[in-house]
């Protein structure tokens, strides 16, 4: 469905992002994960059409992002909170939302079913503008608009930040059940490996704007290896204290005379 080629992004002299060939394929379910500076959300900004690359090409079902906006007919996103409208309340936006694709309000509320122990009864029927809600209650609202239509791709950037633990285990269930009963697409983002094992068959390791690994997971296969990948730079670290610790308290020469 995705075809990255010869993808490539600099920021000054720096490269940010360097993907040579990629193919994510109709109905994947991907976690892409990496530490701070990885570059997961300059690359979905690129595959949005949000950042312009410097050289190279995103294609959503043989369109070039670039080229057109048509792939925008069956995408669904969230990056951040600058995605929403925020002088609207949540049932304002997702009706705007839903208007944009032909949705009447019977139908937005009817979708809105499946969501509602995700809401906690704390984002419907508030009274309030989406400015006013706390981070969390503003990542549920833009994770819900983007899975409003059940568009053949959706793209989602740290879904599980600023959730409450039981919010985090429901929507775990809302993605997989979103990719198995539409055949979506569906890619995220996570600097929380449970999370992302525990729901991505397939994960991706990104280092500095470069793929460097390409794992499937099977039954959480995935998790050591993730583990002991971020666990390595950890240890080094570690390391490293204890032998300046050891050094520091080792006794120290001294070049004085002794008195005759």
């Amino acid at each position: 469905m995705i075809q990255i080629n010869n993808l490539q992004k600099n920021f000054g002299e720096k490269k940010a992002v360097d993907i040579e060939q990629y193919t994510i394929e109709q109905g994947d379910m991907l976690g892409l994960v990496g530490n701070n500076g990885a570059r997961k959300t300059t690359l979905f900004r690129l595959m949005l059409d949000l950042l312009q690359a410097d050289k190279g090409s995103v294609t959503i079902n043989d369109i070039d992002v670039c080229k057109s906006e048509d792939w925008k007919n069956f995408t669904g996103a969230f990056i951040d909170d600058g995605f929403l409208i925020d002088y609207l309340t949540p049932e304002e936006y997702f009706y705007f939302i839903g208007k944009m694709y032909g949705l009447k309000k019977e139908e937005v509320d009817e979708r809105l079913v499946p969501f509602e122990r995700f809401m906690s009864g704390e984002v419907m029927g508030q009274k309030k503008f989406i400015r006013n809600f706390s981070a969390g209650n503003k990542q549920k609202i833009g994770i819900i608009s983007a899975m409003l239509h059940h568009l053949q791709l959706l793209i989602l950037d740290e879904p599980f930040n600023f959730l409450d633990p039981s919010s985090q285990s429901v929507i775990k269930h809302l993605l997989k059940k979103y990719n198995e009963e539409h055949g979506a697409t569906v890619i995220i983002s996570s600097h929380n490996l449970n999370h992302t094992v525990n729901v991505c068959p397939r994960i991706v390791l990104l280092e500095n704007g470069i793929i460097i690994r390409d794992i499937r997971n099977e039954n959480n296969s995935a998790e050591k290896e993730l583990e002991a990948y971020f666990n390595i730079g950890v240890e080094e670290e570690v390391a490293e204290e204890v032998t300046a610790e050891e050094v520091a308290a080792e006794p120290q020469e001294t070049n004085s005379t002794p008195e005759a």
